[in-house]
């Protein structure tokens, strides 16, 4: 059987971890939360890796949460903090570029904002569509989508919950780089390539500084959005919403 996630070295310092999960189209199954858990320690552990790239498969970059994962929020059996796996792609000791080349949705799309350089495909679709299934964001997408799409286009995008084309981001000023899908994962390579020319220990010492100016914040965010779930995610409506979205 297919394995949720994939690695393979693009060469001797650069690392390609690929999200495959087709039977949940890259949701968040156990079977992909674990993979993701497994393959960053396995990176952590390593001494020769200078850079690592996320990526999909066909459509599919990441697609959030499982009907199941939504109900046990709902159901108060589960908190999105419980696993602490998103932010991986930050707190990870070496760059992280996403090369999100599918359609990226509601937590999958936070996942793949936590990466450092960050390339978006013009067809595909990304989306915060939490407020879609009537609780607020989590995550820590209300920091993270606006330090990544900036504080008009990033509140706009986790009020409405909308569906945005790549190509509509680059158009709307997106300061993130939006290309043709086949061109995705070669430009992440060949970024990954020019940031593997640098020393390891630099390039470690900048992510820590990087990273370090961000987690204070963060934590203080994710904290305030778990409290906002309790006022908003155990209401009948959102029950009501999720069945509706997985039976579309």
């Amino acid at each position: 059987m297919e394995q949720a996630v994939k690695l393979e070295e693009i060469n001797n310092d650069i690392i390609l971890l690929t999200l495959q999960d087709k039977k949940g189209s890259n949701t968040f199954s156990k079977e992909l939360i674990r993979g993701i858990i497994d393959a960053f320690a396995l990176i952590e552990n390593k001494q020769k890796y200078k850079v690592v790239i996320i990526t999909g498969y066909d459509n599919y970059f990441c697609s959030g949460g499982t009907k199941e994962e939504l109900f046990a929020f709902y159901k108060g059996e589960m908190k999105f903090d419980d696993f602490d796996f998103y932010t991986l792609p930050l707190t990870c000791k070496v760059p992280v570029i996403s090369a999100m080349q599918g359609h990226a949705i509601g937590g999958g799309f936070v996942f793949g904002l936590y990466s450092d350089f960050i390339f978006l495909a013009e067809e595909s679709i990304y989306t915060s569509n939490f407020m879609n299934y009537g609780f607020t964001p989590g995550m820590g997408a209300t920091y993270i989508i606006p330090n990544r799409f900036g504080h008009i286009l990033g509140n706009e995008m986790m009020f409405t919950a909308q569906n945005y084309r790549g190509k509509v981001l680059k158009e709307r000023g997106a300061p993130l780089k939006v290309v043709p899908k086949p061109e995705v994962l070669p430009e992440a390579i060949k970024l990954a390539k020019s940031l593997a020319e640098k020393p390891r220990k630099s390039l470690m010492i900048l992510k820590e500084h990087v990273r370090n100016a961000m987690l204070p914040a963060l934590r203080e965010i994710i904290t305030k959005e778990l409290r906002m779930h309790e006022l908003t995610i155990h209401e009948e409506e959102v029950s009501k919403r999720i069945e509706q979205f997985f039976n579309n």
